[in-house]
C-alpha cells in the first residue's frame, strides 16, 4: 500500500508541473492586390517545400526555385535567374516528380480496383467452391478409397469376441453360456444338444455383432477420407484463385496509377513553368542592384542597376589636383552599365604638378572600388544530420585443443542516426533519431544452427517548444519492434517462433515537459502517455505473453512515463551513455510497470575501430515467464528482470554535418 501511495503521489507531482498554454488562431484575409502572384508562390511551395510525398531529380533546380521564391518574398537573389532561365528554354524539364505509390487519391482513379472489391471478389468465389466441394456430388478417386480395412482398425473375423469382451456389444442372457458348464446341467442328451445349439446361436451373434461395427467403422473412415479430400481440393483451388487474383490486381492498380500519376506530373511542371515564368519577369522587373560610386574628395554618387531605367546619372570625378571632370552613368540592365564624359566638358592641357607627400590612403575610405558591399546575411545552423554504424565479428577455431572449449562464429551490426532541427533563438527544437541493431551467432559442431543474439528497430521523434528558462513543452512519438523470427533454441525442440516482425511492437505517444540543458542530459516527464502493443501475427505468435488477451491483437495503456538520457565522458576516449525509460499504467493498481534501462560504454582503439559494452535491463509486468517446480512442472507465471550484455569489438564509421542557412541581419 505504501508503494501504490508513492506512485500516486509521483503523478499528481508531474500533472502539476505540466500544463499548456492556449494557443490562440487568428485568420486574417490578405489584402494584397497581387493575388495571381501569391497564388504562384503558393504553388511553388506546396511542391518544393511542403509536400513530402513529392521529390526534385535536378538539386541545383530545387535550390534555385526556393531561392526564387525567396527573392519574391523577402530579399532579390539575383543569382538564382541564370540557372532559371535555362529551364525555361527547355520544355521537357521537369522540376518536380512523384512516385506513383505516393498518389493519395487512388480510389478516385477509373480503373483502380479497391482493396474492397478485391476481398468481395474473393468471397464470392470462395462461396461458389464452397457449394462445388461440399454441397455438390463429387468424384472421390478410386485410390483413396482402396484398402481402407487396414487403416480403419476392423476386426477381422474369428477375432469378433473381442467385441464382447471390450464392453462394445453384450450377450443377451438366454445365450450368455459360462465357459465351464457343470455336470449338473448336462443330465441327458437333450441338455448337451440344447448346449450345442446355443452356442452356435452365440457364434452367430458374435459374427453379425463384428460384420455391423465393421461396416460403421469402414463408413466412418470413408466418411472422413472424403471431407478431408473435399477440404484439400477447396483450399488449393481458392489459394491458386487468391495468388492469380492478387496478383492481377497489383499489376492492374500499378498501370493505372503510373499513367495517372505520369499525367499529372506532366500538369504540375507545366503550371510550375507558367509560374517561374512570371516570377521571372517580375523579377527583373522589380529587381535593383545599389551602387555607389567616391571620389577623391568623398562626393558620393548613387547609381541603381535595373532593367529599363533610361536615365543618366552624373558622377564627378576628382584627381589629386583636386580637377573636376563631369561623367554620365546610365544602367543597361541589372548586370550592365554605361560610362561616358558629359558633353558641357572641355580639355584644356596643363603641366602636370609636383605630388610629394601624398597621402594615397586618402583614396581608401571605406570602399574600395566597385567591391565595397556590406554584408546583408548572417549563417545559422538549424539542422545537424549525424550518426554512426558499427559492425562487430568474431570468430573461434579449436581443433585438438586440450584445454577444451568450442569454436563459434559472431556478427552483429549496430546502425544509429539522428537529425535534430533547433532554431536560431532555441525556442523550437525536433529531434529525431533511429537505431538499428542486429547480431548472429554460429556455434561450432556437427548439427549446430545459427542462432540470433540481437534484433531492435527503433525510431523516435521528439518535438518542443520553448517553455521557461531550460524547460520546453514537449512531444514524442517512439516506435519499436523487430526484423526476424526469434526463437528458444534449438529450434530442433521448439520449431514454433516466440516472436517475430510487428509481433510485438511497441508505440508511446508522450505529451509533457522536457527539460533539456545541454546536449548530455534530458528529463521528459510525461504524464499523459498512450502506450500500445501490437501482435500482427496471433496464428503464430502467443499474444497472451505480451500481456495482449486472447483474441485480440493489441492492447492500449494510458500512463505515465519518464524518459531519462544522460552522457558524460569518463576519460578523454571512454564515453558513457545510459537511456532510463519507465511507464507507469494508470487504469491497473498492480502489474502496471513497465521499465527499460540500457548503458552503453565506447572506448575507440583507432580512428576507425572501437570497442562498444552494452548492458540492457528490461522489467515487464505484464510480460510473464513459466515457474516450474523441482519436478520441472509447470506451477505459475510471473514477471522477471531481463537482462543482455554484449562486448563488440568492430569497424565503426560516423557521420556528423550541419546544415548552414542564411537569414537576413537586423
Amino acid at each position: 500500500m505504501h508503494l501504490e501511495k508513492r506512485r500516486l503521489f509521483i503523478i499528481i507531482l508531474n500533472f502539476i508541473f505540466v500544463f499548456f498554454p492556449a494557443i490562440a488562431q487568428h485568420d486574417e484575409k490578405s489584402d494584397d492586390p497581387s493575388e495571381v502572384l501569391e497564388t504562384g508562390i503558393q504553388l511553388l511551395k506546396k511542391y518544393f517545400d511542403k509536400d513530402s510525398t513529392w521529390y526534385i531529380p535536378n538539386p541545383e533546380m530545387g535550390k534555385s526555385v526556393r531561392g526564387l521564391i525567396h527573392f519574391v518574398e523577402k530579399e532579390p537573389l539575383d543569382s538564382i535567374l541564370l540557372v532559371i532561365d535555362r529551364s525555361l528554354q527547355d520544355s521537357s524539364f521537369i522540376y518536380v516528380s512523384r512516385l506513383p505509390e505516393n498518389v493519395s487519391d487512388s480510389l478516385q482513379i477509373p480503373g483502380y480496383y479497391p482493396y474492397s472489391a478485391l476481398l468481395k471478389d474473393l468471397d464470392v468465389r470462395g462461396s461458389m467452391l464452397q457449394r462445388k466441394y461440399f454441397q455438390d456430388e463429387l468424384s472421390i478417386p478410386v485410390e483413396l478409397l482402396s484398402g481402407l480395412e487396414e487403416q480403419a482398425g476392423t476386426i477381422p473375423p474369428g477375432e469378433g469376441r473381442r467385441l464382447i469382451e471390450s464392453g462394445i456389444y453384450s450377450l443377451p442372457d438366454s445365450i450368455n453360456l459360462p465357459d465351464v458348464i457343470p455336470d449338473s446341467m448336462m443330465q441327458s442328451p437333450d441338455d448337451f444338444r440344447k448346449f450345442l445349439r446355443l452356442d452356435s446361436i452365440k457364434i452367430r451373434f458374435i459374427e453379425q455383432k463384428r460384420l455391423a461395427y465393421n461396416d460403421s467403422v469402414m463408413n466412418a473412415f470413408r466418411d472422413v477420407i472424403i471431407e478431408n479430400y473435399r477440404h484439400q481440393k477447396f483450399e488449393e483451388e481458392y489459394s491458386s484463385y487468391k495468388k492469380y487474383l492478387t496478383d492481377s490486381v497489383r499489376i492492374n492498380n500499378y498501370e493505372v496509377l503510373k499513367a495517372y500519376n505520369d499525367s499529372t506530373v506532366q500538369m504540375v511542371n507545366h503550371s510550375i513553368s507558367l509560374v517561374i515564368s512570371d516570377l521571372v519577369r517580375y523579377a527583373d522587373v522589380m529587381d535593383t542592384t545599389r551602387i555607389t560610386m567616391t571620389n577623391l574628395a568623398g562626393e558620393e554618387s548613387a547609381i541603381l542597376l535595373q532593367n529599363s531605367n533610361p536615365y543618366f546619372s552624373r558622377v564627378w570625378l576628382k584627381n589629386e589636383q583636386n580637377d573636376s571632370l563631369r561623367i554620365m552613368v546610365k544602367s543597361i540592365d541589372k548586370r550592365t552599365m554605361q560610362m561616358l564624359i558629359d558633353d558641357g566638358v572641355t580639355i584644356s592641357r596643363f603641366k602636370p604638378r609636383q605630388t610629394k607627400d601624398f597621402d594615397f590612403k586618402t583614396l581608401h575610405r571605406g570602399v574600395s572600388g566597385l567591391t565595397g558591399v556590406t554584408q546583408r546575411y548572417q549563417a545559422y545552423t538549424p539542422w545537424r544530420l549525424g550518426g554512426d554504424g558499427t559492425v562487430g565479428f568474431t570468430q573461434t577455431y579449436l581443433e585438438n585443443w586440450k584445454k577444451g572449449g568450442q569454436s563459434a562464429l559472431s556478427l552483429q551490426i549496430v546502425l544509429k542516426g539522428f537529425a535534430n532541427y533547433s532554431r536560431h533563438d532555441g525556442k523550437v527544437k525536433w529531434e529525431n533519431s533511429g537505431e538499428f541493431r542486429n547480431g548472429w551467432i554460429r556455434p561450432g559442431g556437427e548439427g549446430a544452427e545459427l542462432q540470433k543474439n540481437d534484433d531492435k528497430f527503433e525510431i523516435t521523434s521528439r518535438f518542443g517548444v520553448s517553455a521557461f528558462k531550460k524547460w520546453y513543452y514537449g512531444a514524442e512519438f517512439n516506435y519499436e519492434t523487430q526484423f526476424f523470427n526469434g526463437y528458444k533454441y534449438p529450434t530442433s525442440k521448439n520449431p514454433n517462433p516466440i516472436s517475430a516482425f510487428m509481433s510485438p511492437a511497441r508505440s508511446f505517444f508522450k505529451v509533457g515537459l522536457d527539460y533539456k540543458p545541454n546536449n548530455n542530459f534530458s528529463l521528459f516527464l510525461s504524464p499523459i502517455t498512450a502506450k500500445n502493443v501490437f501482435v500482427r501475427d496471433t496464428a503464430k505468435i502467443n499474444q497472451v505473453s505480451f500481456g495482449i488477451e486472447k483474441g485480440k491483437r493489441s492492447v492500449w495503456e494510458p500512463g505515465l512515463n519518464t524518459d531519462i538520457f544522460y552522457r558524460r565522458n569518463i576519460t578523454t576516449d571512454i564515453t558513457w551513455e545510459t537511456k532510463f525509460k519507465m511507464f507507469i499504467n494508470y487504469l491497473q493498481l498492480k502489474g502496471n510497470l513497465d521499465m527499460n534501462w540500457e548503458n552503453l560504454l565506447i572506448m575507440p582503439l583507432t580512428d576507425h575501430i572501437n570497442m562498444r559494452m552494452l548492458v540492457h535491463f528490461i522489467y515487464d509486468e505484464n510480460v510473464l515467464f513459466p515457474v516450474y517446480d523441482a519436478n520441472d512442472i509447470k506451477i505459475d507465471e510471473k514477471p522477471k528482470l531481463q537482462l543482455r550484455e554484449f562486448i563488440t569489438i568492430g569497424f565503426t564509421y560516423k557521420i556528423n554535418r550541419q546544415i548552414t542557412r542564411s537569414r537576413r541581419k537586423d
